[in-house]
């Protein structure tokens, strides 16, 4: 997605408190979404990690990433949370409301999928007053039904509200962070749908197709990426066997050899060293 094709437009902007131990079940949204943790604690699991949350944390979810939410059992979190796309994606005619979720990943319509930020986004970040945040969510509180013509007035002033939320949420996303190089997030995804779907090409196929040096190629990755060009990809890799491990029936050699790991040997060994888990263990736990 280009800069110039942004639009962000809200579909749902509520306040939700779990209940006492309550999970989301793992589940996948069409659209971005955004969470304030505006009190009590939880879990995120989400990409083979698990995130403790807590008051004063900010989560971004892209599009179409697995995850779950967990609820402390003493004291559960409370979400202000907001479902849109980064530029409006017509769901009518699809979907019964306006944000809808999948549960069941082999339904997955994907061409529904809402589109990526043109850069990476952090997946937390603190927002230091905690009041302030709450109320520039309370200005854009939306019920998630489609549009009408007895709503449209209304809607206008709700997605007023709610840019300028997003502009205050970039400037918080991306504080202290040059954007990247255009270059290297183009060159990302040619990347990693080369990780998916090929065996992986010598890093001198990527840097040439730029004309950058060597140097000058690795400079611009660590900048734009914060890791080296293998570590990025041996980490995406890693990753994405993580999902295959805890939802596909796929035994490990066959994980292995789908991401082009040169050996089941190798394939442990560089997982164990990323998760501290063996991708037996992983699977099991």
């Amino acid at each position: 997605m280009k800069f110039s094709a942004i639009h962000p437009y809200v579909y749902l902007a509520t306040r939700y408190p779990f209940a006492k131990g309550q999970s989301s079940s793992p589940r996948i949204c069409y659209m971005s979404s955004v969470y304030l943790i505006s009190g009590g604690y939880g879990l995120l699991l989400t990409g083979g990690q698990t995130l403790r949350v807590s008051p004063g944390m900010l989560i971004h979810v892209p599009p179409g990433q697995l995850h779950e939410w967990r609820a402390d059992a003493a004291e559960p979190m409370i979400h202000l949370c907001c479902y849109f796309d980064w530029h409006p994606v017509d769901r009518e005619g699809v979907f019964d409301w306006a944000c809808p979720i999948c549960y069941k990943p082999e339904q997955l319509k994907e061409e529904m999928l809402g589109p990526l930020f043109p850069y990476p986004l952090p997946l937390s970040v603190d927002v230091g007053l905690l009041r302030g945040w709450t109320e520039r969510f309370q200005r854009f509180y939306k019920a998630g039904e489609f549009d009408n013509e007895q709503t449209f007035i209304r809607n206008l002033t709700i997605q007023r509200h709610f840019q300028e939320f997003i502009d205050d949420l970039l400037h918080l996303l991306l504080s202290g962070q040059p954007i990247p190089d255009r270059r290297i997030s183009s060159l990302l995804e040619q990347m990693e749908q080369d990780l998916l779907h090929d065996v992986p090409k010598p890093l001198e196929a990527y840097y040439s197709s730029l004309q950058l040096s060597r140097g000058h190629f690795f400079e611009l990755f660590r900048k734009s990426t914060g890791a080296s060009p293998v570590e990025y990809m041996n980490r995406f890799r890693v990753n994405r066997a993580k999902e295959d491990l805890l939802h596909s029936p796929l035994s490990i050699t066959e994980i292995a050899e789908k991401y082009h790991f040169s050996s089941l040997h190798y394939f442990s060994r560089l997982f164990h060293r990323q998760t501290g888990q063996t991708p037996r263990e992983f699977r099991t736990r």
